[in-house]
């Protein structure tokens, strides 16, 4: 599944619909442009606290990914705590996968 989750990550990446990193994430939040947030399964408390409440207040679903090693590789980058999508079709398809 994880991997699943990296490869529509990467498509969204490509696709330039997707954020990378806590203050991005945070940032798409709170301007209301994330469908959803993939938070690494290693995510520190700090990441939780920060994104995983502002996703909530904002009625964003969370979705949790692989650690941040194998996220970050997945798209190309050092390890990575969050990730926001903008694309909702993406958002359904990663939404989806996290519910099997």
């Amino acid at each position: 599944m994880n991997d699943a989750v990296t490869r529509l990550l990467g498509l969204g990446l490509r696709a330039g619909r997707v954020v990378i990193g806590v203050s991005g994430v945070r940032a798409g939040l709170q301007r209301g442009k994330l469908a959803c947030v993939v938070l690494a399964a290693d995510a520190g408390q700090r990441t939780h606290d920060k994104v995983a409440r502002l996703a909530q207040a904002k009625g964003v679903p969370l979705v949790k990914g692989p650690d941040a090693a194998r996220l970050g590789a997945g798209l190309g980058r050092p390890p990575v705590q969050a990730v926001g999508v903008e694309d909702r079709a993406l958002a359904r398809g990663l939404t989806a996968l996290a519910e099997e």
